[in-house]
């Protein structure tokens, strides 16, 4: 008897479709990527670093970072073919433990903190043309950026397709729009002759760079921001059709394309303005768009604002999975896993990353939540390519249909560790002992919860209510 009631419980299981091709896979990886970063993100680095040479260099080399985690990240699901990202790579390396922490801190702080983080972008765009004599109020940018979170969520949980299409025509945009600044910014180039095109030459671009582990840490921590979303199909392996090609190429044909547009764009950037006045910008492509298309400098702010609603939606689409793959393998509340019998999309993982995104974005500002994020998330990253060090090493013999030279990980290993250490080491902040500690924290939940699996009665009652009200069922692996 009680095997039949388990074969229909199996029977009644819900698969996630492979709705992702390769289009589809560029969109999503690119999209994610292509967001406020490149509009918010460049007065930072140059900030930090003091020169538009160093900049660029900046810029240069967070593209290649990105590159070779990204095909680390490629083997790694060609390995281990489940979504989730770096929580089911370490928790099918390193065991349940290890893993925990990284649901933990990707659900309640990485997530939430990317997706307020653009949020807020959107917002401070989306305001710009309507405060052109000063920075839009705090409440505004909040109850913008709140809204956009809600129309995203409302997206990705009505359709898979729906949230996918979205990606691909924003992404078009996206690119019309930084295309638009590549154009405008070579014919400024072309035509001036006056201090701007002097500090763009090698003999001059580096000079005023500052030299501190702190700085360029910072600094790489910015530039890598604009180009977060390089793992983003990892997190939904189980939904790409044909992985073992479509990631590799996904991968490689979207990091090239985005890494080529951010470097003309801020070689734009720094043709109209000076570096001066492209640090005390607050916008800095509106401030190109008024310089360069004089009254239709507002164009500007609406493609900036496009730009991080379609990296919003992307980071929605995947971030939600980790949430929802974590309770899946018993790292988070069973309502979590669950996918609606209709629509099948995890719908309770995205409401309640919405949810804790919201809490982040009241007192959150986009620098400081754009740091803490970076330094929270080359540690998980860092441990995640040691993981496919330690594949390659010990276990050479599983079956790899992409493999990459152990060097790659490698590279993007020392490039993770120095991110984490280079403002630890040069620049202590207490922030940084908070971050740990809450992460360190997961024990106090880890203990009871997933190694003895206490589980109140309360919870159970609450599951099966919310299981009714949001119509949704428990899911299995689409292998």
């Amino acid at each position: 008897m009680l095997s039949n009631v388990k074969k229909t419980k199996r029977r009644f299981r819900l698969k996630i479709k492979r709705e992702i091709g390769l289009i589809g896979g560029i969109a999503l990886i690119s999209g994610t990527m292509i967001g406020s970063g490149i509009f918010m993100s460049p007065q930072f680095v140059l900030s930090y670093v003091g020169s538009p040479g160093a900049s660029l260099l900046i810029w240069t080399i967070s593209g290649i970072v990105s590159m070779l985690a990204a095909l680390s990240y490629t083997e790694l699901g060609t390995i281990i073919p489940e979504s989730g990202g770096d929580f089911i790579y370490i928790l099918r390396i390193y065991g349940p433990f290890p893993a925990f922490f990284a649901a933990y801190t990707m659900v309640l702080v990485l997530k939430p903190f990317a997706a307020a983080a653009l949020s807020i972008g959107i917002a401070e765009y989306a305001a710009a043309p309507f405060y052109t004599d000063c920075s839009p109020p705090t409440v505004v940018v909040k109850c913008a950026a709140a809204f956009s979170l809600f129309l995203v969520v409302i997206i990705n949980v009505l359709n898979v397709r729906l949230a996918i299409r979205i990606q691909v025509i924003f992404l078009v945009a996206k690119v019309l729009a930084l295309t638009t600044i590549v154009v405008g910014g070579l014919v400024k180039l072309s035509q001036s002759t006056d201090m701007i095109v002097e500090n763009l030459k090698v003999e001059n671009s580096f000079t005023g760079t500052q030299f501190s582990l702190s700085t360029f840490g910072m600094a790489f921590s910015q530039g890598l921001w604009s180009y977060s979303g390089w793992y983003s199909l990892s997190y939904v392996t189980e939904e790409l059709k044909r992985p073992e090609v479509n990631l590799p190429r996904a991968a490689v044909i979207a990091i090239s394309l985005v890494t080529s547009l951010y470097l003309l764009v801020n070689v734009s950037y720094l043709s109209v303005m000076t570096p001066r006045e492209l640090m005390s910008s607050t916008a800095v492509a509106v401030t190109w768009g008024n310089k360069v298309l004089g009254s239709w400098g507002w164009i500007m702010s609406l493609a900036a604002a496009l730009s991080a609603f379609g990296s919003l939606n992307g980071s929605f689409f995947s971030g939600g999975r980790v949430c929802f793959v974590a309770a899946r393998e018993g790292h988070m509340p069973d309502i979590l896993s669950m996918a609606h019998v209709h629509r099948l999309t995890p719908s309770p993982a995205l409401i309640f990353t919405t949810t804790v995104s919201l809490i982040v974005l009241i007192p959150g500002d986009f620098k400081s939540i754009v740091n803490y994020f970076s330094f929270t998330a080359w540690i998980f990253y860092g441990i995640t390519l040691s993981g496919l060090i330690y594949l390659k090493i010990k276990k050479p013999e599983l079956p790899r249909p992409y493999s990459v030279p152990i060097i790659v990980p490698i590279l993007a290993l020392i490039a993770a560790v120095f991110l984490v250490l280079a403002p630890i080491i040069d620049n202590p902040q207490i922030e940084y002992l908070y971050v740990t500690l809450f992460i360190v924290s997961g024990v106090i939940f880890y203990i009871p919860f997933i190694h003895y699996k206490v589980c109140p009665r309360l919870l159970n009652k609450l599951t099966v209510f919310l299981q009714l009200f949001l119509e949704v069922a428990p899911t299995e692996k689409n292998l």
